[in-house]
C-alpha cells in the first residue's frame, strides 16, 4: 500500500495513491488537477467519492476497465494477497 502513480496531466488527475487493497478491491485516491472528474465502468463494485479540496476516492475492483474523465483507462487487472497489478493507459 502507498504506492504511487504519476499519470499525465491530460487524464485530469494528479499521482494517484494506493490506499487500500481488501478482499476484492483496490482503494485509490487522486487529487483532481481540473475541474470536473467523471468514471463510468468502475467494476467489479466500487465508486468515487469526493476527497475534499478538489481530491477523489476510488474504489474498484477486478474486471473490465474503468474510463475516468474520458481520457483514462482504469482496469484492476488482478487482485492477490494484499497486492493487485493495474493498468493506466489513455481511453478509447
Amino acid at each position: 500500500m502507498g504506492d504511487v502513480l504519476v499519470v499525465p496531466e491530460a487524464y485530469g488527475l494528479g499521482p494517484i495513491e494506493v490506499t487500500a487493497i481488501s478482499g476484492d478491491e483496490v482503494e485509490m485516491v487522486a487529487p483532481l488537477t481540473r475541474s470536473g472528474f467523471s468514471v463510468a465502468g468502475c467494476s467489479g463494485g466500487g465508486g468515487t467519492s469526493s476527497n475534499g479540496g478538489g481530491g477523489v476516492t476510488m474504489k474498484c475492483g477486478e474486471g473490465p476497465a474503468a474510463t475516468i474523465n474520458d481520457a483514462m483507462s482504469l482496469k484492476i487487472a488482478e487482485i492477490r494477497k494484499g497486492a493487485a497489478v493495474l493498468r493506466i493507459g489513455s481511453a478509447g
